[in-house]
């Protein structure tokens, strides 16, 4: 089994012949190794950084940021006029419908999912949950990672309040996301300040770093498998950030803060989001769980838990207070906020059981910061929420999460037609399906 040093030379036949050079394709791509091909298109690179808030569960799209006058609507929902046509809820929205000049909302979204798991990978992924490529679809902040590492100490993808359910797959460890937990003291294990001061703590660590290397290093040199060299590229992307008092505040936060962006497992994680932000120590794409939105009965029952009202308050403490500091701080410009979840619901009124089903041809999001122009809707769907019958767009078609990719991509200056043909398999991996061809494409109309 070759080491490392050897890896260059071999020739990328070579490599796809052995099970070695499967292992270690990531490295490979990140070095200029791989036959990747581009159409070559023109990027917005409006933004540094995105901030995706994934409404787990799949929200309802007449209850967050479509709503209609109906019966459907509680007595006390209180549908107010926001800027430029936006109408959104008093109650359950309060924090967002202040910042509705801020605010852009996209109405004419359709999801080709109906099922939760298949529907979140179709979101991580702006891939279809093909069984035979599952194994080669990357997390699109995995993407991201790949494209805008080494801009800082911290990893490029963080994954906040949860672990996403699909990470770098076939690009390797240095892209998985980092999933740390959001408390107010941070994370424990970035210093060991056991022994002694604080110098003699880290002098112990270290030494003690340097013997786990020396033990790892043929393991490390000629790795078993690709599991084993994720973890190995993972290891290594860690240490690099113990010990770094630039690092250490990110994780950090006062009560003040928890309380005010609602003392909640995602309020504490949009702190945590902000602070890394503001903190330019290399994080580029950051996800934030939010729910779950599954509310298929008691969705305005406030005894009932994890209700419409619970669900929207939590989220729109967090990210209006995420979205209020970023511009204070100078960051929201050049920090795209997207919230979505998987598909819609069920139009009209509720179902017998107080709550609504799975629908997926309509559903809206709500984006800010990063180059979007706010205090806009685009598109509309019927009375009932039902069906769009106005796209809004340049397509004159249905917006679907490949467009939302490209856009997202086009943002951060990162070409949405890249193709990666030699994967472990075989198969080319497009960074957004068919989207070389035209396709799929940014929606230019939310820059203005």
């Amino acid at each position: 089994m070759p080491s490392r040093s050897d890896w260059n030379r071999f020739t990328r036949r070579q490599w796809l012949a052995g099970a070695t050079g499967l292992g270690t394709l990531a490295a490979l791509q990140q070095r200029g190794y791989a036959d990747v091909t581009s159409t070559g298109v023109s990027m917005q690179s409006s933004a540094r950084s995105i901030i995706l808030i994934n409404m787990i569960g799949a929200p309802s799209q007449l209850d967050t940021f479509d709503p209609k006058d109906g019966p459907w609507n509680p007595a006390d929902i209180n549908l107010q006029q926001g800027t430029g046509g936006m109408v959104l809820s008093k109650t359950l929205f309060p924090g967002l419908l202040k910042m509705s000049s801020d605010l852009l909302v996209l109405r004419s979204v359709q999801s080709w999912e109906a099922v939760h798991q298949r529907g979140q990978f179709y979101l991580q992924t702006a891939h279809p949950a093909n069984p035979a490529f599952l194994a080669e679809s990357p997390n699109m902040g995995s993407i991201v990672a790949l494209e805008k590492s080494g801009a800082g100490l911290l990893p490029p993808f963080l994954s906040l309040n949860g672990s996403p359910a699909q990470g770098a797959t076939f690009l390797g460890g240095q892209d998985e996301p980092m999933s740390p937990p959001t408390n107010a003291g941070g994370l424990s294990t970035l210093q060991h300040n056991f022994f002694g001061t604080a110098a003699q703590s880290q002098a112990r660590f270290e030494s003690q770093y340097k013997l786990l290397l020396d033990l790892d290093a043929d393991l490390r040199a000629s790795a078993y498998d690709h599991p084993m060299s994720n973890h190995a590229d993972f290891y290594t992307s860690s240490k690099a950030i113990m010990y770094q008092p630039s690092i250490i505040p990110i994780f950090q936060f006062t009560d003040a803060d928890n309380q005010r962006y609602g003392n909640s497992n995602f309020g504490r994680a949009c702190i945590v989001a902000r602070n890394a932000i503001q903190g330019k120590a290399g994080t580029v794409f950051v996800s934030i769980n939010h729910g779950s939105w599954d509310l298929h009965q008691n969705m305005f029952s406030r005894a009932y838990p994890g209700n419409q009202y619970q669900l929207s308050n939590d989220l729109d403490n967090g990210v209006s207070n995420l979205a209020q500091d970023l511009k204070s701080s100078g960051d929201l410009g050049q920090t795209m906020i997207l919230m979505m979840g998987e598909f819609g619901r069920t139009p009209g009124d509720l179902n017998p059981q107080g709550g609504r089903d799975h629908h997926k041809d309509a559903m809206c999001m709500a984006m800010l910061g990063g180059g979007v122009k706010g205090g806009r809707v685009i598109g509309a769907t019927d009375s009932q929420g039902d069906q769009i019958v106005n796209y809004g767009w340049s397509q004159n078609r249905v917006i679907f999460m490949e467009d939302i990719a490209c856009t997202m991509y086009s943002a951060l200056g990162i070409d949405w037609t890249k193709a990666i043909a030699n994967t472990p398999s075989g198969r080319k991996f497009e960074y957004v399906p068919f989207a070389s061809a035209g396709t799929y494409v940014p929606i230019n109309e939310v820059f203005g």
